[in-house]
């Protein structure tokens, strides 16, 4: 007997989670702007009991969510930091996180600030290099977080290897997708235990929205961590839930214009003599580009380049965009610039980001879905204040 025809990425971005309301025939989720839910009698439910624990909009969006990473459970949560804070509490006083060394500031902070002070230490390293890995593992490691491409400097980790490596060791692996998408990478495909999002960035793509999703296919794990998004209580509202939903549904469209006019950034910045080094996986002068291309589809929205300038000139060119804005967060339709160094990073001791590789003289683009010719002229513009 064949085996049903899986649907393509694109037709679970528009259904999977969602079917027309049965009352009325809507084609849209609804938004259940309800807290609580009357019941039949004592614990008789139709499901639902009270908004924080469950909601038929967050259903919805989770169920699709999951979907889309190829996973069969999905969690939802009111920033992606709320989404990493719930997996964090998995842990206990005297156990060992192994994490990326490049990676964004919030997750850095929460570490380093939140949970050291309950007794859970962690390592930062470079999981690009081989060997690292291993040579950082403790008999009290439970958890590896990565982030591939990482945050900012757009390095790609071997999922396949560092799940393999992981899980022989019956230690937990945390794959933060946010910037390649479900539509780029799949880690759960890959080995990985548990992957995350901001749904904040190119899941909602709008800049109107912020949550966070943890997805995975282990019903235990996900049981576990269904109560700490219960008891915790950073859930999401159903109007952003009903957001990443609208989102989620041209995502596959958005990522495609992205990544075209991310390569042709990438590629203008690469050939002009003001720019030190360009970062971007499709590039193949990136140190990881074999590798980006043997786990992702394309390279994504995302370009970081390095001018041949001073922290305030760097600055200055930030500051003189017409097209591109200067803001924090990332992945909407349209294009941002960013500072790490005294913007989304600056919660990292400047020792420890230039260890890790992070120059003050750095800037992060979010290429957005505008014309490529009218971004390029924009950083060329912008570009002549290094003289």
């Amino acid at each position: 007997m064949k085996s049903e025809r899986k649907a393509g990425f694109g037709t679970l971005a528009i259904h999977a989670g969602q079917s027309p309301d049965p009352t009325t025939g809507a084609i849209m989720t609804p938004v259940y702007l309800t807290s609580t839910y009357v019941q039949e009698a004592p614990s008789k439910t139709k499901g639902y009991d009270y908004s924080r624990t469950h909601n038929p909009t967050r259903t919805a969006l989770e169920q699709n969510l999951a979907a889309l990473e190829g996973g069969k459970f999905g969690l939802g949560f009111a920033s992606g930091m709320a989404a990493i804070h719930c997996v964090l509490n998995l842990l206990r006083a005297g156990d060992h996180v192994i994490a990326g060394n490049d990676l964004y500031g919030g997750t850095y902070r929460i570490l380093q600030t939140v949970f050291a002070k309950f007794g859970v230490e962690t390592t930062f390293v470079d999981l690009t290099v081989p060997g690292r890995l291993e040579a950082a593992f403790r008999d009290s490691t439970k958890l590896v977080l990565v982030e591939t491409p990482t945050n900012p400097l757009l390095r790609c980790c071997d999922l396949t290897a560092i799940a393999k490596v992981c899980r022989q060791r019956k230690v937990l692996t945390l794959a933060d997708n946010t910037f390649a998408t479900p539509y780029l990478q799949n880690p759960l495909a890959l080995g990985c235990d548990i992957v995350t999002h901001s749904t904040t960035k190119y899941l909602g793509g709008h800049s109107d929205v912020v949550g966070g999703v943890l997805i995975t296919n282990d019903a235990e794990l996900h049981k576990r961590l269904a109560h700490f998004q219960n008891s915790c209580g950073g859930t999401p509202g159903p109007m952003d839930c009903f957001l990443v939903l609208r989102g989620t549904k041209t995502l596959h469209i958005r990522m495609e214009r992205h990544c075209q006019n991310a390569m042709q950034v990438a590629k203008w910045l690469e050939a002009d003599t003001r720019v030190a080094r360009v970062l971007y996986p499709w590039l193949p002068s990136h140190p990881n580009h074999a590798l980006a291309k043997r786990q992702m589809r394309a390279g994504g929205g995302m370009v970081s380049v390095e001018l041949k300038a001073t922290v305030a000139q760097a600055k200055k060119v930030c500051s003189s965009f017409q097209v591109f804005s200067l803001a924090e967060s990332l992945g909407g339709v349209e294009s941002l610039v960013d500072h790490p160094a005294t913007m989304t990073h600056a919660s990292i001791p400047p020792a420890a980001r230039r260890a890790a590789g992070l120059e003050d003289g750095l800037i992060r683009l979010s290429v957005g879905i505008e014309d490529a010719d009218d971004l390029i002229a924009d950083l060329d513009r912008a570009m002549r204040r290094l003289k």
